[in-house]
C-alpha cells in the first residue's frame, strides 16, 4: 500500500483530481507505510484499509470541487463551537446525545459525516438517502459484531466523533485506534496539527452552509491531545470535560480497541494495546491539563460521571450556564425525554477486565493521580 495508489484510485473513484492544499500527503505517506509494515493486517483488512483511505481521499476530491462550484461557502463562519472532552468511557457519547435535542444546537451527525457532498439541506435533512446507505452499513456491522452494540451503540442519525474530519487531513489518532500502526503513533502525537484542525472548520463551513443552525456540538476525547491547536482555529471555542476513575473506562477502552482491531487482522497483541491506551490517555489528559493551565478554565465545564448517571439535564443545565449559553425550556424538554427513553445498559452490558490488558487497576490509578488529584476524581467501587 502507498500513497500515489491510494491518491490514483480516488482520482479514478471521482473524475477529479484537485486535493486542495497539500498539507494532507505527509500524514498519508506515514499511514499507508505503517499500515504496510506493522498492522499485521489479514487479506479482508488490507482491503477494508485500501477503502478507507481511498475513500476519504475521494470525499476530499468532492468537498473542494464543491468549494470550487460554490465559493460563497467560505463566507460561512463557525462561531464559538462547543467540543465535549474527557476520557472515553465516561459518558460523552450519552451526553453528547443529549445535547444535541437541544434545537439550537448543530451536531455532528455520522451519515452527513461520512458523506458531505453534496452538502445537506434543511428541507432534506431527515428524509436524505444517505442516512438509509449509513444506517445499512451500521445494520451490517452490528449483525457481524453484535457486541459492539453494548460497547458503542449508533444510528445513521446520531451525533458522532470528529475522526473523519481530522481524518480527511490524514492528522488523526483515530486510525491508531483502528489499526496497529506504532509508527504512524509516534509521527502524529507529534504533528503540527493546524492544517487538520483548518480543514476540519472547512467541512463545517460545508455542512452548515444550507443546513443551519450554527452553534456547532462537536466530540471527540483526542481533541485533548491537540488543543493549542484546535485554539488557534477556534479561539472561541467552549468545553465541556468529563470525568470518571481511569481504572473504571481503560478496560473498556481497550476492549472496544481490541474490537477494532480484530476487524482487520488476526494477530491482536491484547498487552501491548493496553500499555498504549493507558500511555496515550495520560498524555492526552496531561496536555488538557496543561492547556487549561495557561488559558484558564473560563471556556470549561467539568461533569463528573455520577453527575451525568445521577440527573443528567440538570449537569447539563449547569454546564450551560457555566459557558454562557442559553438553556431553553425546548432544550429541557427534548433532553428529559430523550434520557427518559435511553436509560443506561438498553442496548446490553460491555463486560471486560484490565487484567485481560496485562493492566492493574491500583497502578493505572497510580499514573494517573495527577488527574485523579487535579478534578477530585473519585475511586469508584
Amino acid at each position: 500500500m502507498n500513497a500515489d495508489e491510494l491518491l490514483d484510485a480516488a482520482r479514478s473513484q471521482t473524475a477529479l483530481d484537485d486535493f486542495g492544499e497539500n498539507s494532507f500527503r505527509e500524514g498519508l505517506e506515514v499511514l499507508a507505510a505503517s499500515l504496510g509494515r506493522e498492522a499485521r493486517l489479514s487479506e479482508a483488512g488490507e482491503q477494508m484499509a485500501r477503502a478507507h483511505l481511498t475513500q476519504l481521499l475521494a470525499t476530499r476530491l468532492e468537498i473542494e470541487d464543491c468549494y470550487r462550484r460554490h465559493p460563497e461557502i467560505e463566507a460561512e463562519e463557525v462561531a464559538a463551537p462547543i467540543f465535549i472532552l474527557g476520557l472515553p468511557r465516561t459518558g460523552t457519547t450519552a451526553l453528547s446525545y443529549l445535547m444535541a435535542r437541544d434545537p439550537g444546537t448543530r451536531s455532528l451527525r455520522l451519515w452527513e459525516s461520512q458523506a458531505p457532498v453534496p452538502p445537506p439541506e434543511t428541507a432534506t435533512e431527515e428524509t436524505d438517502p444517505r442516512i438509509a446507505t449509513t444506517q445499512g452499513f451500521l445494520d451490517v456491522m452490528q449483525t457481524a459484531y453484535p457486541e459492539l452494540v453494548a460497547m458503542y451503540f449508533a444510528t445513521a442519525t446520531s451525533p458522532t466523533e470528529c475522526q473523519d474530519l481530522l481524518g480527511r487531513e490524514f492528522r488523526a489518532p483515530h486510525f491508531w485506534g483502528q489499526y496497529w500502526i506504532p509508527t504512524y503513533a509516534d509521527w502524529q502525537q507529534g504533528c503540527d496539527m493546524e492544517p487538520a484542525y483548518r480543514y476540519h472548520a472547512r467541512q463545517l463551513r460545508l455542512l452548515q452552509w444550507r443546513c443551519p443552525p450554527t452553534r456547532w456540538l462537536l466530540k471527540t476525547p483526542v481533541h485533548m491531545l491537540s488543543l493549542d491547536a484546535l485554539d488557534r482555529v477556534y479561539p472561541d471555542a467552549r468545553f465541556v470535560m468529563t470525568h470518571r476513575d481511569p481504572a473504571k473506562v481503560l478496560g473498556s477502552v481497550c476492549s472496544l480497541i481490541a474490537l477494532m482491531h480484530r476487524m482487520t487482522s488476526d494477530a491482536v497483541d491484547r498487552r501491548a494495546l493496553g500499555r498504549a491506551q493507558v500511555d496515550l490517555w495520560a498524555e492526552a489528559l496531561r496536555r488538557a491539563i496543561d492547556f487549561r493551565a495557561r488559558v484558564g478554565d473560563e471556556r470549561f465545564a467539568d461533569l463528573h460521571f455520577d453527575e451525568l448517571q445521577g440527573a443528567p439535564v440538570e449537569a447539563i443545565a449547569r454546564a450551560y450556564a457555566r459557558l454562557g449559553v442559553p438553556f431553553t425550556g425546548a432544550a429541557r424538554a427534548r433532553m428529559s425525554g430523550w434520557a427518559g427513553e435511553n436509560p443506561r445498559g438498553k442496548h446490553g452490558e460491555h463486560h471486560y477486565r484490565l487484567e485481560d490488558f496485562g493492566l492493574d487497576p491500583a497502578a493505572v490509578r497510580a499514573q494517573y493521580g495527577f488527574y485523579m488529584k487535579r478534578f477530585a476524581v473519585p475511586v469508584e467501587a
